[in-house]
């Protein structure tokens, strides 16, 4: 199923540890159209933008699912609302300050993004339906003594 020009639902519900631990990953009828909204907001234009293939790390994510990788069961992810992902080649800092610049985001966070290593790290970014009840939320995730904190950036 197509959910915008360039992304597929079996792209965005792909998951090799819920098939290495047998955990059904299958979204919803309302987890697709939110799927259907975060790809036609966020990830399409930035494929449109960069002209690149966008490469999705983590989509959709089942609460069974989330809490087996270490997230919560709350996580905009087991609601198809966000994604991980970057572009091979484009600077995540680049990618990110893009997203803040030019789409209806609802959070976006830098996922362990290095300075001067444009390839570190990943973009985290979430979309609501309407568009108008996002919080605009620019994050970095950092590790600090081994936990991870998220710290407000300007981008």
């Amino acid at each position: 199923m197509n959910l915008s020009d360039n992304f597929t639902l079996a792209e965005l519900t792909k998951s090799q540890t819920a098939v290495r631990k047998g955990i059904r990953n299958e979204p919803s009828t309302e987890h697709i159209n939110n799927l259907i909204h975060l790809a036609r907001t966020i990830l399409q234009p930035v494929r449109e933008y960069f002209d690149e293939p966008v490469m999705i790390s983590s989509g959709y994510r089942s609460p069974e699912l989330c809490e087996a990788i270490g997230s919560s069961a709350k996580s905009q992810h087991a609601k198809g609302e966000a994604a991980d992902f970057e572009i091979p080649g484009i600077d995540n800092k680049e990618l990110a300050a893009w997203i803040v610049a030019n789409t209806e985001f609802d959070q976006l966070i830098l996922e362990f993004y290095i300075e001067n290593d444009p390839n570190s790290g990943w973009v985290h970014c979430s979309a609501k339906t309407p568009p108008e009840e996002g919080r605009k939320q620019i994050l970095q995730a950092k590790k600090i003594e081994g936990k991870t904190v998220y710290e407000p950036i300007l981008l």
